[in-house]
Order: C-alpha cells, then structure tokens, then sequence
C-alpha cells in the first residue's frame, strides 16, 4: 500500500496511519452496547433492502441482483476502505503526474517533499471525513484480506456505527428509527447500483475521462492539499482564503472538456443522492414512526451548518456542493414522481441518454418533456 506509479507520488500506508491517529474519537459506549448497535444496523440493512425494493419498484419480482456485502465498521475501518477505493480511482492522475514530477519546478518541488509528506497530508483530509460519514456505497471497492467485494469486480456497503451514534444522541431522536433511516438511505444506493448494470461502468468512464483531461501542475495539487491539511493542524487562520476565493480540489481543474465532465457527472450525483433522500423519506412513515422528527431535526443540522474552520473545509473539498446535491436532486425525483409516477421515473435508469442533464435537474419539466413526450409522439 506503500505507493501508486513508479516511485510513488502517495505514501498511502502513511495516509492511513496518520488518519487512524487523528480521528476524533468516537462517541462513549460500553462493548455491549457497541455490539447491539452493530447487530442492529445489520438488521436494518437487510431489512432496508426489501422496503427499498418495493417502494422503488426498480427490481423486477423475482430477480436476484447482484450481491454485495454490508459491513459495519469504525472510523478506523472507514478509512481502510477509503483509501483501497482512491488508489484505484486516482491511479491515472497519479501516474501521470508521477511521470511530469521529474520536470519543472513543481514536479521538482514534488520530489523533493516526497511521498510520505503527501500521505501525511492525505491521511489528515481522511481523519476529518472519518468521523462525519454515517454510511456509503462504494462503488468501486477493490476486495481486500479485510474488506470483501463484490465479486463483479467492486462495490460494498459501509455503515460507520460510531458516527450514527453520536448523531443520533446530538439530535436527541429515536436511537432504533435513525439507523434504520440511514440504512434506507445507503440500502438506495446499493440498489441503484445493483439494479442498473451499466451505472458503475458509466460512472467510471466519466471519471477516468476526467482524469485523463487532467493537466494540472503536480505542486498546484500539493498546494491544495497543504491547505486543508493546515487548517486541519491549526496552521491557518479560520476563514483566510486564497487568491482564488477558496475552491475546491476538484475546481482547480478549468480545461473546458473538464467543465463539460463534471457537468454530467455534477447531474448524476445529484439524482444519485436525491434519489436516496426521496426513497428514505417516502419508505419513512411504514416502518419509521418518528420520520418527521428525524428529518426536521437532521434538516435543520445541515442549515446550522458548524465553525467557520469546518465551512472553510468542507469549501475545500466540495462538501457544501454535495449537500446542495441532496437538496436539489430530492425536488428533481419528487417533482417528477409526482408528475408521471414511480415507474415513469424509473426511466431514467434505461440508458446514459436518459439520465437528467445539470439544466434539467433545476428544470424537471425539460426532462419530462425529453425523455416522456418525445418517448410518446
């Protein structure tokens, strides 16, 4: 785990050391308690799997998809996960510019800082994400001795038990409804990725050919994740920002074919994460009595949003763009449930050509009118 491409731009061993390190602290639980409440998201899980199935209709009775494992993890076992998936999500971006480290003075900067710098700022981001991530579908998973897959080549489904604790306390709701809640929610996921055979590989492609357009200079990479390591460590004053207004990683990038990329992929997300929002809230009132309390109380913890080092942070990284994709994604699914039903929306799982455009998931209407009226004239 040492190292990606050559000599190695990430000491990902290191990355994970430090992570586990610097992981805030999970909640105070006796050992019983914590296996009762790693017994019961187990339950959930399977129980969320078929109240999924039936409010969303996207499986057809009878058919099996493909299976995929749940695993109940910590912080620490998080990030383990995490960082298998980026070493082989980034290995094209990291090649590449393990191949330009040796020319200019970036890549000569690069070398000379060396990998297990970098892990250690790495290894920093992932200590902030471990403890605020309540579950994920990882869709591209690569099976390790202590982490299973998929056996179709990636994909499992992580529950963090420590951190649904400690947000089920803060909110003070019901401890058996919430993770049942959150099961619902990653239990979409799974199915959006079991029940859709060519949803993993074209989001894959999507990724790799923005990765390929990829021509940024490796120390303008570093660069931004100095920052954020920084402000993790206490280096850099709350709020400062740089020249650039404080964008995240991912807007470094501004080649126009780039832009045209993570438009598409910005859309996807968005259903992806709407779509979820909408299935845990509509399955909700069957099988979670205190569905609107949870959902009042969880709203209104994403509104209050939390320190101006956390807002400069989740800046950095694009988190604040991943929760208007909750936000804007839910009223594209719930806009066009309610105009043509469940299974008029579950067209938009027929190809890459149906799926909504960044325009139409503002404009739910334009994609009615493509998908539907063009589908009927």
């Amino acid at each position: 785990m040492t190292s990606i491409g050559g000599a190695g731009m990430v000491d990902w061993k290191l990355a994970v050391a430090t992570a586990t390190r610097f992981v805030r602290p999970g909640p105070e639980i006796s050992r019983e308690e914590a296996r009762e409440v790693v017994a019961e998201l187990r339950r959930h899980a399977k129980a969320a799997e078929e109240h999924v199935r039936a409010f969303t209709r996207m499986i057809p009775e009878g058919t099996e998809p493909e299976d995929t494992p749940v695993l109940v993890v910590d912080r620490a076992g998080w990030i383990k996960a995490n960082v298998a998936g980026f070493r082989e999500l980034l290995r094209p971006l990291l090649d590449k510019m393990e191949e330009r480290r040796g020319g200019g003075a970036g890549g000569a900067v690069l070398g000379a800082v060396g990998s297990k710098v970098t892990g250690v700022e790495v290894g920093m981001l992932l200590s902030f994400l471990a403890s605020r991530v309540l579950g994920q579908y990882e869709t591209f998973a690569p099976a390790t001795r202590d982490l299973p897959a998929s056996a179709e080549g990636g994909g499992r489904l992580l529950l963090v038990a420590p951190n649904i604790v400690h947000v089920e306390r803060e909110l003070e709701v019901d401890p058996h409804d919430f993770r049942l809640w959150v099961a619902l929610h990653e239990e979409t996921h799974r199915t959006q990725f079991t029940a859709v055979p060519w949803l993993r590989d074209h989001l894959q492609g999507e990724i790799q050919s923005f990765l390929d357009e990829t021509d940024v200079d490796p120390m303008t990479v570093l660069e931004r994740l100095r920052e954020a390591a920084q402000s993790l460590a206490g280096g850099r004053p709350e709020g400062e920002e740089g020249e650039d207004g404080g964008r995240s990683l991912v807007e470094v990038v501004q080649t126009p074919a780039q832009r045209e990329i993570l438009s598409r992929l910005t859309a996807v997300m968005s259903l992806l994460e709407g779509h979820a929002d909408y299935v845990m809230d509509g399955v909700g009132p069957e099988v979670v009595s205190s569905v609107g309390e949870i959902r009042e109380k969880f709203q209104q913890r994403r509104a209050r949003g939390a320190s101006r080092l956390d807002q400069a942070l989740r800046k950095l990284l694009g988190l604040d763009a991943k929760l208007r994709q909750y936000r804007d994604g839910e009223r594209f699914v719930r806009a066009v449930v309610d105009e043509v039903g469940m299974d008029g929306f579950n067209r938009v799982w027929t190809s890459p050509n149906t799926l909504p455009t960044k325009a139409e998931i503002a404009k739910p209407a334009d994609w009615i009118a493509r998908v539907h009226r063009k589908a009927e004239s």
